[in-house]
């Protein structure tokens, strides 16, 4: 079993700055790649940050110059903080892991339960 367990969300003041941080657990070969990706009531989950093994990174438009992703590859963790919140960044944050368990089993997404971020006054 693989499991993705994210931490660190909760009710921050808009312009407030959070770190979530999420570890991957279990029968594990080889982690390409994880990220964050995140839903807003009533709209589709979207990419936050993803950040390959060799460390290359990807933020979406709106996060970018506020948000940074890190990754620890020997202790199969990431990373995301966050700063300058906005109101708009309210959503159920899902930590992401893009793996492989065994060398003989397929890559594939496992997903975390997800955390709870709530930017408001």
């Amino acid at each position: 079993q693989v499991q993705l367990v994210e931490s660190g969300g909760g009710l921050v003041q808009p312009g407030g700055s959070l770190r979530l941080s999420c570890a991957a657990s279990g029968s594990i070969f080889s982690i390409y790649a994880m990220g964050w990706y995140r839903q807003a009531p009533g709209k589709q989950r979207e990419l936050v940050a993803t950040i390959t093994s060799g460390g290359s990174t990807n933020y979406a438009d709106s996060v970018k110059g506020r948000f940074t992703i890190s990754r620890d590859n020997a202790k199969n963790t990431v990373d995301l903080q966050m700063n300058s919140l906005k109101p708009e960044d309210t959503a159920v944050y899902y930590c992401y892991g893009y793996l492989q368990k065994s060398f003989a089993t397929t890559i594939r997404d496992y997903w975390g339960q997800g955390t709870q971020v709530t930017v408001s006054s």
